[in-house]
């Protein structure tokens, strides 16, 4: 990630500028919050291991990939934007490890976790949101609008700022669209989020700037390279999400 034209190589402040909205909203992760934003490097780790949904993904990538810190940089960008050291893994072998880890904390209610996710299955927040949250499972219910609006934000997003004033900023980005059959990205459209305690340190958001989207939170600066993988990651996994979802219309 680049933060005021430096490279960032810290994983573990990736993780916490990622992870703060959600925990934010009591979601996942600990309950205080301080534990992530301008804390220090153990306090994150602390923290990362109640995320109950990407600690494992984090562990699994750090032994599949013989990197032993979960919070390496590479792990972290992988698993947050897609690409990166997660992208060669063979799925067969990242479910099985995965369900492995998550499957006795799931319990009766989450029986869509089995060998058959195999075919959608990707080491990255993209497949978490999309394949092992129930959320998809729902649409096409009658009760679109609350599934559809849970997906859209906790999916990673990209977009370009168009401006600024240090506390909301207004982005142009390609939204989350249902048809009533499959999920796709719209037209690109602008909204107001907020650039909070998570935003990118340094110097600040400003036009032009592109930025990383979570729950509707600016959580961080991305690079040309790493929107490239960001959405090829999320066009896979549309693709493949889409695919299960026409079997089962």
């Amino acid at each position: 990630m680049t933060i005021g034209g430096v490279a960032d190589t810290d994983g573990a402040q990736m993780f916490a500028h990622y992870a703060y909205a959600p925990n934010r909203l009591g979601y996942c992760g600990p309950s205080d919050t301080s534990q992530l934003v301008g804390a220090t490097r153990a306090d994150i780790e602390r923290a990362a291991k109640q995320f109950t949904g990407a600690w494992p993904y984090l562990k699994v990538l750090s032994r599949m990939t013989c990197i032993p810190d979960p919070l390496d940089h590479r792990i972290v960008e992988s698993y947050w934007l897609g690409g990166g050291i997660g992208a060669g893994l063979d799925p067969h072998a990242f479910t099985a490890e995965l369900l492995g880890v998550i499957g006795p904390q799931a319990g009766h209610y989450w029986t869509h976790l089995s060998a058959d996710l195999t075919d959608e299955a990707a080491p990255n927040h993209g497949f978490h949101v999309f394949g092992v949250y129930p959320w998809t499972r729902l649409l096409g219910k009658g009760m679109d609008e609350h599934p559809l609006a849970v997906l859209d934000n906790c999916r990673i997003t990209w977009g370009t700022v168009l401006s600024s004033d240090d506390v909301t900023a207004v982005v142009e980005c390609r939204r989350l669209s249902w048809n009533g059959a499959a999920l796709s990205l719209a037209d690109e459209s602008t909204f107001r989020t907020d650039v909070g305690e998570e935003a990118p340190t340094g110097t600040p958001v400003t036009t032009g700037d592109l930025v990383a989207l979570h729950w509707g939170r600016v959580c961080g600066r991305l690079t040309t390279e790493q929107i490239h993988a960001l959405e090829a990651s999320t066009y896979q996994q549309l693709q493949s999400t889409n695919r299960r979802l026409g079997k089962h219309s």
